[in-house]
């Protein structure tokens, strides 16, 4: 028989994903893929339920039907503080998974170098390879997840195509400083390189800090594709609708790549999201007000159960060491963490470029029973890993 594609040698299958039947096989608490498990707002529940039964169940304009177009770029003009055009700057998606594999495969040729924080989203590396391109690790250190300015720039120098940048961070949380996205847009200036962002988590961001849109930055619209989705924002990471916003001459591009990746996102889907992104203000800071008390919530009972963990500053993940269990890797113990304890965790060493495998990462993105519930499971930890040593 002939021999498969190399390129799927290089990564695995998803292991957050893997997390989850592994969860649904032990009954555990699934705190590994990040989902809600409670419904979206009640008016896009309804909206989708006038639009089940009207008459939208056929394809729309493969880049994305005109009033979603219209909606989604009046509220990222909104909140990006730059204009957006509906008609020649955006392109709508299967998700931001779409995105992220459009924008990549738009910039970048077979032999391109592109840049990856570490730790990242399994996705980005996986994306680079599916598009021919080779990563460059840069190092984000804990706790804080700040980057080296000279390393940052060592990679530069190896003129890459573009940098990813995840901004509220998976999966630690970070929230870029404007400082930082200033050092990375002078780089991106000085070295001629895309900047291909990941911004999901723009609306869950905790006080004090303040997430940046790094296309908002003198002179980076121009070079920088905006990727995002509505999934977090709405609990609706089902509907998997995403979108791309770029330049118009980048657009054209990503157009055809998109087009020939899905011909288009879910028609039905997108009108009942149109009312979604017409809500006013004051859902977003209820939404940030929300995912605060879930944070809070969660890492108080991390603290009282003596765990070690980063404290985040957006997103909804937290960071945990589990390096005095004494485990070969993490991979391991997210296994028997499911299997024994009842909770189900990703491994940080799917996040990472290198050795690390004392750090897994819970999310919270769960009503506060379900959290309740993964505490008091958690409390077994201890006892459960003497007896594994016994």
């Amino acid at each position: 028989m002939p021999v498969l594609s190399s390129r799927t040698s290089f990564f695995t299958d998803s292991v957050i994903r893997r997390m989850t039947r592994i969860a649904a096989a032990h009954g555990a608490v699934n705190l590994s893929q990040g989902f809600p498990d409670f419904d979206p707002p009640q008016a896009l529940k309804d909206a989708l339920e006038r639009t089940a039964r009207g008459s939208i169940h056929q394809y729309s304009v493969t880049w994305g039907a005109a009033n979603f177009r219209e909606a989604l770029a009046e509220k990222q003009s909104r909140f990006m503080g730059i204009p957006v055009d509906p008609n020649t700057q955006v392109v709508v998606t299967c998700g931001s998974t779409e995105a992220m594999m459009a924008a990549m495969m738009t910039v970048c040729n077979p032999g391109d170098k592109v840049i990856v924080f570490s730790p990242f989203y399994e996705n980005y590396a996986a994306d680079a390879i599916l598009s021919g391109a080779e990563p460059i690790y840069v190092a984000l250190r804990p706790p804080a997840f700040g980057f080296d300015a000279d390393e940052l720039e060592a990679a530069f120098k190896q003129r890459p195509k573009a940098l990813i940048l995840c901004n509220p961070s998976n999966p630690t949380g970070k929230v870029f400083s404007l400082e930082e996205l200033q050092t990375i847009a002078r780089f991106a200036e000085r070295y001629d390189t895309f900047v291909i962002t990941d911004e999901v988590y723009e609306h869950i961001v905790y006080a004090p800090h303040k997430h940046v849109y790094f296309a908002s930055l003198p002179g980076m619209f121009e070079r920088t594709l905006s990727c995002s989705s509505l999934s977090k924002t709405y609990s609706i990471t089902g509907w998997r609708l995403g979108y791309l916003i770029a330049p118009a001459r980048i657009i054209d591009a990503a157009r055809k790549v998109h087009d020939f990746l899905t011909v288009g996102a879910a028609a039905p889907l997108q009108e009942a999201a149109v009312t979604g992104l017409r809500f006013d203000d004051s859902y977003y800071a209820e939404l940030t007000q929300l995912y605060t008390e879930k944070r809070d919530y969660f890492l108080k009972g991390l603290a009282d159960l003596k765990l070690t963990y980063t404290v985040p500053q957006g997103a909804y993940y937290v960071m945990v060491d589990i390096g005095e269990y004494g485990f070969a890797n993490d991979l391991a113990f997210c296994e028997w963490l499911a299997e024994k304890v009842g909770v189900a965790a990703v491994p940080g060493s799917s996040f990472f470029k290198g050795d690390v495998n004392h750090l897994i990462r819970f999310h919270f993105a769960k009503r506060k029973e379900t959290l309740q519930e993964a505490l008091n499971r958690l409390e077994q930890l201890p006892a459960r890993a003497r007896e594994r040593r016994a």
